[in-house]
C-alpha cells in the first residue's frame, strides 16, 4: 500500500472526479435528492488526489477545524470507519455539510493542489463518508450525563444549535434544545429544499445528535412561551446558547410588494420545505404559485426559491441587478438551477410591482442596469439605466435579497446588548453575550450565514460555556 499511494503522489495529473448528478429533465420535476455522491471507485481515485502536505492549508480553511487529510487518507487505505471518526470529531453533521457547505469558498478554496490543477473534492469525499456510515453502521453512541451535571440550554435547532448541543453533550451536560416550530432542523429545514438536503440525511444527523443525550422540545417559542430569564431562574439551566437564526425577511421598499402573490422567500420556502406544500393534497399547505414565478435575488436562497418554482410547475426567472460573475450564490448551484431551465436575467433592477384590478401579481416594471465601480462589498455596483423601463410578466413574485437576525428575543431581554445591525453583540473569542452566561452564534450574531460558519459559533461557544461552568463548579480541564 505504501508503495502504491508513494506512486500516485507522483501522478498528480489525474482530473478531479465530478460528482454524478441526476439529468436535467429528470430531476426539474421532482424534489429528490440532485447529487448522486460518489461510490467508492470514485471516492479512492479523489483520495489519491490528495497531496497529504505537511502544511495543511485546507484545515485552516474549515471554521470547524476538521483534520481534512486525515479522513482523506482514511478513505484513501479504505478504512471507512476511520474516516467517520475523523470527521465527527470536529463535525456532527458531515451528511449535511457534505452537500450544503461552500466548501469551494473554505477548505478547497485553501488546498495546495488547487494552485496548479483542481483542489481536491473535499466536500464530496466528506459526503462520501458520511452516506457510507448511514449505510453500515448501526451502533449508536450512548449518553454519558450525570443526573446532576449543569444544565445547559440551546435556543434553535438549526446547525449552530446542534453543533453546540452535540459538543456539549459529549462533555457531560444535560443539554436541552427549544425549537420553535414543530420539526428540530432550523433553516436546514425550512429553508433548503429536499434535492439539496433530503429529509432523510437531515433527520439521521438530528438523531445522531439525540443520542448523545440531547433532548430537543419542540413548539417552545423563547421570548414567548417562556423567556430567557425564566429559562435561568426558574429551570436551573446555568448557561444558554442562542442560535435563532436570520428570521426576518427583507423586502425592496418598491411599490405593489403588497399585492397578492409577492412572497419572502423566507415564507415561500418554509411553505414549500417544511410544511410540504409540493406533495399537496397529501399535505394541506396553501400555496399560489403561478405560471410564471420571478424570483429576485443572487444568492443560494434565489436559486432554491427560483427551482423550487420549476418543480411547482411554474416557468421560472431569477432578476438580478449584476452579472452572473458577481452573484453570491454558489456556483454549483447556479450551474444546477440553470441547467434545469431557470431562466436568469442580468443587469435588472425591480422598480414597481404591478397588479391587476384583483390585487393580484400581474407583471414587475424593471429597469436596465450597467456595472459601475466596485461598493462595499468588492462587487461592482449596479447603476439603472434612466429611461430604460420594461415590464416582465409574472404572476408569483419571490424576494431573495437577505434576511435579518430574528428580532423576537432579543425584544424581550434589554440586558442583551445589540448592534447597528440587530445583532447581538458578543465576545469574538467566547461568543458570549452582554449577559453572563449567555451566548450566541449565526446569523443571530453575525453576517456569514452559511451553514458551516454557524456550525463554528456552535464549537467556540460551547468551549467558552464548557470552561465557564467548570470554573463555576471548580472542576479540572475539560476531556474534550
Amino acid at each position: 500500500m505504501a508503495e502504491e499511494t508513494t506512486t500516485n503522489r507522483k501522478a498528480k495529473r489525474e482530473p478531479r472526479n465530478p460528482l454524478p448528478r441526476r439529468p436535467p429533465k429528470e430531476r426539474a420535476n421532482d424534489f429528490a435528492e440532485v447529487a448522486l455522491g460518489f461510490d467508492v471507485k470514485a471516492a479512492l481515485a479523489e483520495a489519491r488526489r490528495c497531496l497529504q502536505c505537511k502544511r495543511p492549508t485546507c484545515i485552516e480553511g474549515c471554521p470547524v477545524g476538521i483534520d481534512i487529510p486525515g479522513f482523506i487518507k482514511a478513505v484513501e487505505e479504505e478504512r471507512f470507519e476511520d474516516a467517520v471518526s475523523v470527521l465527527k470529531d470536529r463535525n456532527n453533521l458531515p451528511g449535511i455539510c457534505g452537500r450544503v457547505c461552500p466548501q469551494e469558498t473554505q477548505c478547497e478554496k485553501a488546498c495546495v493542489l488547487g494552485k496548479r490543477q483542481e483542489p481536491v473534492a473535499i466536500g464530496a469525499l466528506e459526503r462520501f463518508v458520511a452516506d457510507w456510515e448511514r449505510d453500515n453502521i448501526e451502533s449508536r453512541p450512548q449518553p454519558n450525563q450525570g443526573h446532576d451535571a449543569p444544565k445547559v440550554a440551546v435556543i434553535g435547532s438549526g446547525p449552530g444549535g446542534l453543533t453546540a448541543a452535540a459538543d456539549l453533550a459529549r462533555c457531560g451536560y444535560r443539554v436541552t434544545i427549544f425549537e420553535s416550530l414543530h420539526a428540530p432542523g432550523g433553516v436546514l429545514r425550512y429553508g433548503i429544499p429536499p434535492f439539496r438536503l433530503p429529509r432523510d440525511i437531515l433527520d439521521r444527523e438530528v438523531d445522531y445528535v439525540k443520542s448523545l443525550g440531547v433532548q430537543i422540545e419542540t413548539n417552545v417559542l423563547v421570548g414567548k412561551t417562556l423567556t430567557l430569564q425564566e429559562l435561568m431562574e426558574e429551570e436551573g439551566y446555568e448557561a444558554v446558547f442562542i442560535a435563532t437564526g436570520a428570521g426576518l425577511p427583507w423586502f425592496l421598499g418598491i411599490p405593489g410588494e403588497n399585492l397578492s402573490g409577492v412572497y419572502s422567500a423566507n415564507e415561500f420556502l418554509t411553505r414549500i420545505n417544511l410544511m410540504q406544500a409540493y406533495r399537496f393534497p397529501q399535505y394541506r399547505t396553501p400555496i399560489r404559485v403561478g405560471k410564471k414565478t420571478v424570483v429576485i435575488g443572487g444568492g443560494n436562497t434565489a436559486m432554491d426559491s427560483a427551482r423550487c418554482a420549476l418543480r411547482m410547475g411554474s416557468q421560472s426567472a431569477i432578476l438580478y441587478r449584476r452579472t452572473r460573475a458577481e452573484m453570491p450564490a454558489r456556483a454549483e448551484e447556479a450551474e444546477n438551477a440553470l441547467a434545469e431551465g431557470v431562466e436568469l436575467r442580468e443587469l435588472t433592477v425591480p422598480v414597481r410591482v404591478l397588479g391587476d384590478e384583483k390585487g393580484r401579481v400581474r407583471a414587475l416594471q424593471c429597469q436596465r442596469a450597467k456595472l459601475g465601480e466596485p461598493d462595499a462589498s468588492g462587487r461592482r455596483r449596479p447603476l439603472p439605466i434612466e429611461g430604460s423601463e420594461f415590464d416582465v410578466e409574472a404572476d408569483t413574485v419571490v424576494i431573495a435579497v437577505s434576511q435579518s437576525p430574528n428580532p423576537l428575543l432579543p425584544s424581550t431581554e434589554p440586558r442583551l446588548e445589540l448592534g447597528k445591525d440587530g445583532r447581538l453583540i458578543v465576545n469574538p473569542e467566547t461568543n458570549e453575550t452582554s449577559i453572563p452566561g449567555v451566548f450566541a452564534g449565526g446569523d443571530i450574531a453575525n453576517d456569514a450565514g452559511t451553514v458551516i460558519a454557524a456550525m463554528g459559533d456552535g464549537k467556540v461557544a460551547a468551549r467558552a460555556i464548557d470552561q465557564h461552568l467548570r470554573k463555576k463548579h471548580g472542576l479540572g480541564p475539560s476531556p474534550h
